[in-house]
């Protein structure tokens, strides 16, 4: 019985612990990777600025190629949703909205996830020409999660694992238009 109340101690104390930890972890999150295309500015933007064309790039939109697809708007327009539903549960069910656009510079979206958890975040993307013939693009997200959910930021390695999924679309678009 005293072996069960120090485990029962311990593991309360643990829990106690975790919970303090993350009053003092940021509950905001932000991730930036970017990536040089060999191609000009105008045809990488032209390109990048349609939702549709992400299913040719995105790492999340390439792990099922039977999830369904609706769109509502004119594609690479302020107001544009292209959304998703996957039984994948790493993909999901969801939706990307255009919010604002800077030509040839910025594009500004709102994703909206509904399956497998419920969320709104902020994602865009950077256009800046190296020369002629070179673009850089980046690709950012900015999440967060309220306490004590932000505990899974770093115990999920949350950043890395964003970063390391628009590493991949990213050089995924870096192939498709060098090609």
């Amino acid at each position: 019985m005293k072996i069960l109340k120090i485990t029962g101690l311990i593991l309360l104390l643990a829990i106690v612990g975790l919970l303090l930890y993350g009053l003092f972890i940021p509950n905001e999150y932000q991730v930036l990777e970017k990536i040089t295309i060999n191609r000009p500015i105008e045809e990488v933007y032209d390109f990048t600025k349609l939702l549709k064309n992400q299913d040719q790039y995105s790492k999340w939109q390439l792990m099922d190629p039977d999830m369904e697809h609706y769109y509502e708007g004119e594609d690479g327009t302020v107001g544009f949703v292209s959304g998703w539903k996957s039984a994948n549960p790493d993909v999901g069910h969801g939706e990307q909205e255009i919010l604002a656009i800077q030509e040839m510079e910025r594009i500004d979206y709102e994703l909206r996830f509904f399956e497998p958890f419920e969320g709104k975040d902020k994602a865009y993307m950077t256009f800046n020409s190296l020369g002629a013939n070179q673009t850089e693009v980046g690709w950012g997200f900015e999440g967060k999660m309220a306490y004590p959910m932000n505990l899974m930021i770093p115990m999920m390695g949350m950043e890395q694992m964003i970063a390391d999924d628009f590493r991949v679309g990213l050089e995924n678009l870096k192939k498709l238009l060098e090609n």
